[in-house]
């Protein structure tokens, strides 16, 4: 069967596309039978038919895919069939993306003109059926008619969209057989169109191509087969998208940034760079196009000053103001770690559109500035600037970092109602929001109902389970992940370890470690180094660590030897910490965690002197210790405490509260740890000072502030002290609630005076 004649339009689909009016009597027309190939004379009044033939002559004056509708009804009343004036309508309704009527129409052609089979295939290209744009190409050229310039675009646009290298090669064959390579158009048209497909290509997409000529008329009904079938061919040496566009013989500004663009996309910045300089040797000034092809390269650099440099020739030439362009500048300054001046960029622009806000709230994020990154989405909504998906990829970091679940829940809501929970990315951040917020059973819950799940998908869920403790589900879906077929990669490999080290699984941790570069070729990264280390030290294997951090095959940095120091502190073992300590003080002399940890170690080892040392070496380098913080969310408010803190409005009820859980737990048998405590002070003092850690004075208010039987949740900015962790075991099983902590390194899930680590962290 034609494949054009297949895709014929039923009756009633064409009458709710073409007609206003469904009683207007040329609704007889669309009663024929579905095959029917010409449209018979209808007869109307003189202005009808005045009217019709104007706009005929001048089809761009119609500014209404409404317009256009109209115009077909009062043509199929007042013209006689002509295949010229049908071939213009088509073109009409082709310039408004209206495939249907477009069908109906050129369906009613015996032989097709070049205009129509030209409009038809520009439709069904912009429509994105591109299958059926490239058959009908092929389809015209079996009829022996040439195509001109303006065709080929939208025919190169679908092989884009296809991924099909050979077909787009072929085409460039035709077109050079046809003569028609040397036009501007058609030209920029194979350089966009080899630019998509570079990233496809090794080495950066430099190969040379083979173009297969279209000769004669194809018979075949397949596609694919067709093209294969053409004779001769034309084998056209392209080293690089440089050298392709060095064979125009006429080049004008987008020629230039279609290859520069190209270029960037896939990675090739030198190359990039230098042909903006050839572009300015040419005597073409570099527009808005340009300028957020290359700002991106800057931003992918870190560097800053180049990046400025296109900021000054963007106000200079007054491209400033240019929506792209400041979010390419936002984008670059975010990347660069300045967000003052993204910001700055943001709030200069006059007129903002979805992509500056997304812009601005994704560099928030991206730099840590997650209030902020808040404020400005809020002052997206009252703009009525309408998120998109990207959106709420960008601002649920923030929640998820800030553990404000019930903003989280806001958003979870707005995506529903918004429909974008369909959305693989959106739902990707979804699992991590409610894993990071401590609800792993929404997480999970949110990962089952996805339809289809990606490598960060499967990510998410899995490092969420390894954050709370839950380690053997997180390796059982590892497995799983692979036996779906997909691939694990680098990220993925992390939540492996983290997950192995919060459960003491070395033995499982080396067998991944090892498989990782063997079985999928991935590099070991400072990442698996630390997540080793972490979890050799946890399992108080220290040697063995201080072994497997030496041999690495990058330089270690301060992070992963501190680690190692912290297992060091857990374990009691001063000597090997002072071997640590001194690897960390040649990488990182600025490190504030290490000092602390030796004046912490040496204070618990009563060598007081040492302890006064490291601290007032401290002080004279300007090193301040972070001071522990904890904060928790109630009726939808964040409270903040700080270790010793009394400037809560409610500080004596909270007093209160602490006296007498205290009193509850001693009779659980409760015996305060003071060896965790590491100021010179009497045992007395030590007690008070442990009794006021945040933790527990966040604790108490969320207890007095909430009802009985609700889940407290709290973040903690370090690492929960022994005492803190026993004490508050046994306050889960007084009040009989569940009280779930965030610290710097994982979940813990205290209910019925137990743990979900088990007491291992």
């Amino acid at each position: 069967m034609d494949p054009l004649q297949a895709a014929q339009i039923p009756v009633d689909e064409m009458m709710r596309h073409a007609y206003v009016n469904p009683n207007d009597p040329t609704r007889i027309l669309l009663q024929q039978p579905e095959h029917s190939r010409r449209l018979p004379t209808m007869t109307s009044n003189s202005t009808a038919k005045t009217l019709v033939k104007t706009f005929l002559r001048t089809p761009h004056s119609l500014k209404t895919k409404f317009q256009a509708k109209q115009l077909l009804a009062q043509f199929l009343k007042t013209q006689p069939y002509s295949p010229s004036s049908t071939s213009i309508l088509i073109s009409v309704y082709s310039n408004f993306n209206l495939l249907h009527p477009s069908l109906f129409l050129f369906n009613s052609l015996n032989s097709p003109p070049l205009l129509a089979w030209k409009s038809i295939i520009k439709c069904y290209a912009n429509s994105g059926h591109f299958l059926n744009s490239l058959t009908c190409f092929v389809q015209m050229r079996s009829f022996g008619i040439y195509p001109d310039p303006n065709m080929f675009p939208f025919v190169l646009k679908a092989c884009v969209f296809l991924k099909n290298l050979r077909l787009g090669e072929s085409i460039h064959g035709c077109i050079i057989r046809l003569g028609l390579d040397f036009d501007l158009f058609t030209g920029n048209a194979l350089l966009n169109m080899y630019a998509k497909f570079q990233s496809l290509q090794p080495n950066g997409g430099r190969k040379v191509f083979a173009f297969n000529v279209f000769d004669g008329m194809p018979k075949s009904d397949e596609l694919y087969g067709t093209l294969a079938q053409e004779k001769g061919a034309s084998i056209i040496q392209l080293d690089s998208m440089r050298k392709f566009l060095e064979m125009m013989p006429k080049r004008d500004v987008v020629s230039w940034n279609t290859v520069i663009a190209g270029n960037a996309q896939n990675g090739m910045y030198e190359e990039a760079l230098r042909m903006v300089r050839e572009m300015g040797n040419a005597n073409m000034k570099p527009d808005s196009f340009t300028l957020s092809s290359v700002l991106p390269i800057f931003a992918e650099y870190v560097d800053v000053i180049k990046g400025k440099e296109i900021h000054g020739y963007a106000i200079r030439h007054w491209f400033d103001s240019d929506c792209y362009i400041a979010s390419s500048l936002i984008d670059m300054y975010a990347n660069c770690a300045r967000i003052e001046d993204s910001c700055s960029v943001f709030h200069l622009l006059s007129k903002r559109d979805d992509i500056s806000w997304n812009s601005i709230i994704a560099a928030c994020v991206q730099n840590g500035v997650f209030d902020e990154g808040l404020k400005l989405f809020r002052q997206m909504l009252t703009a009525k600037v309408k998120p998109r998906d990207v959106t709420f990829s960008s601002i649920m970091p923030a929640c998820a970092y800030l553990t404000t679940l019930h903003l989280g829940k806001q958003l979870h809501g707005y995506i529903i109602r918004g429909a974008f929970n369909d959305n693989m990315f959106i739902a990707s951040s979804l699992v991590d929001m409610y894993a990071k917020c401590g609800n792993i059973k929404a997480a999970r819950w949110i990962f089952d109902q996805m339809e289809h799940h990606d490598m960060v998908s499967w990510t998410a869920i899995i490092m969420g389970y390894a954050l709370h403790g839950h380690a053997h589900d997180a390796l059982l879906l590892f497995k799983q992940m692979e036996m779906d077929g997909v691939k694990p990669n680098y990220v993925s490999y992390i939540a492996v370890f983290t997950a192995c080290s919060h459960a003491g699984l070395p033995d499982e941790a080396w067998r991944y470690f090892n498989n990782m570069s063997r079985n999928h070729g991935i590099k070991p990264g400072l990442e698996h180094y630390a997540a080793m280390a972490d979890l050799l030290g946890r399992a108080g294997k220290l040697e063995e660590a201080y072994e497997f951090i030496g041999s690495m095959h990058i330089a270690p940095t301060g992070s992963i030897w501190s680690t190692l120091l912290s297992a060091c502190r857990v374990h009691k073992n001063l000597e090997l910490a002072e071997k640590v300590a001194n690897e960390i003080f040649k990488v990182d002399p600025e490190n504030v965690g290490a000092y602390v940890l030796m004046s912490n170690m040496y204070a618990a080892a009563r060598r007081w002197k040492d302890a006064a040392k490291m601290r007032i070496f401290m002080k004279k380098k300007g090193i301040r210790k972070e001071p522990a913080c904890s904060w928790i969310e109630v009726k939808n408010r964040v409270h903040t405490f700080i270790s010793g803190d009394k400037s809560h409005p409610l500080y004596d009820r909270i007093f209160e509260a602490l006296k007498d859980l205290l009193e509850q737990i001693e009779r659980e048998g409760y015996i305060p740890d003071t060896n965790e405590d590491f100021h010179d002070v009497d045992e007395e003092q030590k007690k008070y000072m442990i009794f006021s850690h945040s933790e527990r004075l966040a604790l108490a208010f969320g207890i007095i502030s909430t009802a009985a039987g609700t889940t407290i949740r709290i973040t903690k900015n370090i690492r929960v002290c022994v005492d803190c962790h026993t004490a508050i075991k046994l306050i889960s099983k007084v009040v009989q609630r569940e009280i779930i902590v965030r610290d710097n390194s994982r979940f813990h899930h205290f209910k019925d005076g137990k743990c979900s680590c088990r007491d291992y962290w």
